[in-house]
């Protein structure tokens, strides 16, 4: 296979993503969803922050990512850590949402006991790492449900790519666990998405470049059929192609595609928006993908929740 043609890319661009960010430390959406229905989403609370250390994050379209607004952020950090000894407050509170898991942990004792000697999840989870996108906290899995990689943007290789830790999650997942769905989950506000489509042609190299370049071909299409749209629309409209490019490299993979031939796997797309907190949920339909045709799929059972 032809390597694919250098790349660079900005550290400024895969840090900065202009969105809106309408969060408060101490609330975090959590959806309560059910598949085949759209239900109406809820504000959870989890274990709370000390008063002193929460902060009110808002930002608008216009500010998200500009010096100020990163001026601001860095001076409620210092802030935050000039009243803490070498951060043991920060620990402190790791330590009471340990806990609180643990009154949870004795309360379902026989469950713990069972999930100590096996796991048995029924759903292989693809994410991105970004500290926004927590796969558990947004569709509520619980130990032992899902079996879980996240990297950079979501993304998987192709089979012929060689090994990384997905493909080796994957094998895992699939041939070991014998899980009966891989869900790839995308987000809105991606900085690894938002790195692919700022990427240059020259010969520097880096650990971004060249991990994200995987979804060069997601790049090409969002840039081909949006090309009327402003950087920011396109990098959307990339973040959810590059889940459907994810979706057509499973299908690269020998045991995925027998196991989904066969309708003993089943494999899912879905985009979590945390701008709206809404998420879209789609399944690839085997039978109408052209496997020789890599990056385009058919896609059934689409369904939204807001």
């Amino acid at each position: 296979m032809a390597s694919p043609p250098p790349f660079s890319v900005s550290t400024d661009s895969f840090a900065s993503t202009h969105c809106i960010v309408p969060l408060t430390i101490s609330k975090i959406f959590g959806p309560s969803v059910k598949l085949g229905k759209i239900e109406h989403t809820h504000l959870r609370k989890l274990t709370p922050l000390r008063r002193d250390q929460g902060f009110a994050l808002k930002a608008s379209k216009r500010s998200m990512g500009s010096p100020e607004l990163t001026q601001q952020l860095n001076n409620n950090k210092l802030e935050t850590l000039s009243r803490t000894e070498d951060g043991q407050d920060i620990f402190n509170d790791l330590k009471d949402r340990f806990l609180s898991f643990k009154n949870k942990y004795t309360e379902n004792n026989d469950q713990f006991e069972k999930l100590a000697k096996a796991q048995a999840p029924k759903f292989m989870v693809i994410a991105c790492g970004d500290s926004r996108v927590c796969p558990s906290t947004i569709l509520g899995f619980q130990p032992g449900e899902a079996f879980m990689i996240r990297n950079v943007a979501n993304l998987v290789p192709p089979f012929e790519n060689g090994p990384t830790e997905t493909n080796a999650a994957l094998e895992f997942a699939v041939n070991t666990l014998l899980v009966e769905n891989i869900l790839v989950i995308g987000h809105s506000c991606c900085g690894g998405i938002r790195a692919l489509m700022s990427m240059k042609d020259d010969e520097n190299a880096s650990f971004i470049k060249s991990w994200v370049v995987v979804g060069k071909n997601a790049r090409i299409k969002a840039e081909a059929t949006a090309s009327n749209l402003s950087f920011d629309e396109k990098c959307t409209h990339c973040e959810k192609e590059s889940i459907n490019i994810s979706l057509s490299n499973l299908l690269t993979y020998p045991w995925i595609e027998e196991k989904v031939a066969k309708e003993k796997l089943s494999v899912h797309g879905g985009y979590y928006n945390f701008i709206d907190c809404s998420f879209e949920k789609w399944t690839l339909d085997y039978r109408g993908t052209k496997v020789e045709e890599r990056g385009i799929i058919a896609t059934k059972n689409k369904v939204f929740w807001s």
